[in-house]
């Protein structure tokens, strides 16, 4: 791969840590289409990995729980080129992505606050209009 898998910041997943399978894609090809082996199958054993700090890979590890194989290795597929190059790239980008978002920290917690005073009066200034917006349109009818 001519770049590192970047995950966040300057925590970069070694080359050594990463294991690359190669397959036939499925579905219809060119004159190729039988001997190539285009499909990319990009394992990381998340459990085993020296490359991200602890605090970050349990985040992951919870996270991705629902997609890891035996709970330790993340497993990514890319098939939609008829390059094993591209798939290749596809595939990192997608295991850099999975990382990042797995790894951030949890959003911040949301500090209740009440509505000002004028802006409740402006919403309550507003529905009493549309009230009597509404209360109109019944005369017309002739009611």
């Amino acid at each position: 791969m001519p770049e590192p898998i970047r995950v966040r910041g300057s925590v970069v997943v070694p080359e050594a840590e990463l294991q690359w399978r190669f397959s036939r894609s499925s579905g219809p090809g060119g004159q190729h289409v039988n001997t190539s082996d285009t499909q990319v199958e990009l394992r990381y054993d998340l459990a085993a990995s020296a490359a991200l700090p602890e605090v970050w890979k349990q985040r992951a590890l919870e996270r991705l729980a629902a997609r890891l194989v035996d709970g330790r290795v993340l497993v990514v597929r890319a098939s939609e080129h008829r390059s094993q190059w591209r798939n290749r790239e596809i595939a990192a980008a997608r295991l850099a992505s999975l990382l990042g978002e797995a790894t951030a920290p949890p959003p911040k917690a949301r500090r209740a606050t009440k509505p000002s005073r004028g802006m409740v009066e402006r919403r309550l200034e507003n529905k009493r209009r549309r009230s009597e917006v509404k209360r109109g349109r019944g005369s017309l009818r002739g009611e």
